[in-house]
């Protein structure tokens, strides 16, 4: 069966990322490569997903990858971050999609929390001879997750500043922020401000919290 995936294409990276399956998305200078890149990740998202209760099974071969929609992107696709939603997460949600994400937002977060735990040392240098420690990279995804949040209406306010002991906190906002979304709809932003999908919330939590998990499995 082919699985489908769509393009944000920026000047310098394209995101290869699945519609169905939040957080599986890697990135590469050229669509091709991108695809390539995806691919080789199925098998470690399938060990992200592993006792969740979610069954996935990484397709073979990219040939049955399925670009259903191509993306502009931006100064952030750029910049090594997914930026825009597809159009498919516009789509109306429901309960049963919620106890899915749900149970997916969670694998993710106990995938970034085994990494950061098995840490006894500083991390190799990144690529460029730098890149954030445990502590720091902790603090990062709890903040950045806060900040997400308050696109579909959360009140985080003080968690992102709080570092890693507000992680559990913060994690408890997420799930409410999200049931409140799927059951009273996402609240106007304040004055107008942009919101986002709650489809779309999910795609970029689990895409950064797994980013990070991956960072910290190939640093260590």
């Amino acid at each position: 069966m082919a699985t489908a995936v769509y393009l944000e294409c920026g000047a310098k990276r394209v995101f290869a990322c699945s519609l169905d399956w939040p957080g599986w998305c890697r990135s590469a200078r050229r669509e091709e490569d991108a695809l390539e890149a995806l691919l080789a990740y199925g098998p470690r998202y399938a060990a992200v997903l592993k006792g969740s209760g979610v069954r996935f099974a990484p397709p073979p071969k990219a040939s049955t990858f399925e670009v259903v929609e191509r993306l502009k992107g931006d100064a952030t696709t750029d910049f090594g971050a997914p930026s825009i939603a597809p159009k498919a997460d516009a789509r109306s949600v429901d309960r049963r999609w919620l106890t899915r994400q749900v149970k997916m937002l969670e694998a993710s977060w106990n995938a970034f929390d085994r990494a950061a735990g098995t840490v006894t040392g500083p991390l190799a240098k990144g690529p460029r001879g730098g890149g954030r420690e445990v502590d720091a990279m902790v603090a990062h995804v709890v903040g950045a997750e806060a900040s997400y949040a308050r696109m579909i209406g959360a009140e985080t306010k003080g968690v992102d500043e709080a570092g890693e002991d507000a992680a559990h906190e913060e994690r408890a906002i997420v799930r409410g922020a999200l049931e409140r979304a799927v059951t009273d709809g996402i609240p106007a932003g304040p004055r107008g401000g942009k919101r986002w999908s709650a489809r779309y919330f999910v795609r970029r939590a689990v895409w950064h919290v797994l980013d990070h998990a991956w960072e910290i499995e190939d640093r260590s």
